[in-house]
This record gives structure tokens, sequence and C-alpha cells, in this order.
């Protein structure tokens, strides 16, 4: 059976997403997967807070970046590196496509 992290974030409007990601055959720590994607997520909303307004787009072209800088660091072929990625980034989209969005609560009490 197929590991999968479920995972719960609250955007800066107050939806709630919840997603479950399905984790690669050879995750050694689903633990420490979720702890590293609250800690990504968590220093994007922090550095956001200090710098201001910033553009969505600019935030995933950050991280694109990020994400193949980190798998440039592995000692790899690039072309296995680069397929891993693109398959992991491919199955975390295509799980974003069946989560569930809870919208903030609105109105007055």
């Amino acid at each position: 059976m197929a590991k999968a992290l479920p995972y719960r974030a609250m955007t800066a409007h107050g939806d709630q997403l919840d997603v479950v990601f399905p984790l690669h055959k050879e995750t050694v720590s689903p633990m420490r997967v979720q702890q590293l994607l609250d800690a990504v997520l968590n220093g994007i909303d922090r550095e956001i807070g200090l710098l201001g307004e910033t553009a969505n787009g600019d935030v995933l072209q950050a991280l694109c970046m990020a994400t193949a800088i980190r798998a440039g660091i592995i000692h790899a072929p690039h072309g296995v590196t680069a397929d891993l990625t693109r398959q992991l980034l491919e199955q975390a989209l295509n799980s974003l496509g069946q989560a569930e969005r809870q919208p903030a609560p609105s109105g007055r009490a």
C-alpha cells in the first residue's frame, strides 16, 4: 500500500485546504517530510510578512528555483534528479485537484 501524507494548510485569507499527498515509495520519514513542508510554508509566510505584498508568481518562481538547486545538490546524474523532481511535482499538483477547500467563515455575528 502506498504511503500518503494528509496535510492541512491555512491560507492568509483564512481558507482551509486539506490535501492528501502521495509519498514516493522510497520516502524514509513521512514525519520529516511534514516538518520540512511546515518549515518551508511558515518561512515563506514570515518573509512575506517582513517584505510586504509579494506576487504569487514570484513566490512560485522562487520555490521552483530552490527545488532545482536542491535537485542539483544531489550526487546523481542530472536526468535522474530532474525526472524525480518532475514526478514528485506532478503528483503534488494532481493532489491539489482532489483537495478540499473550506472558505473562511464570513459575515457578521
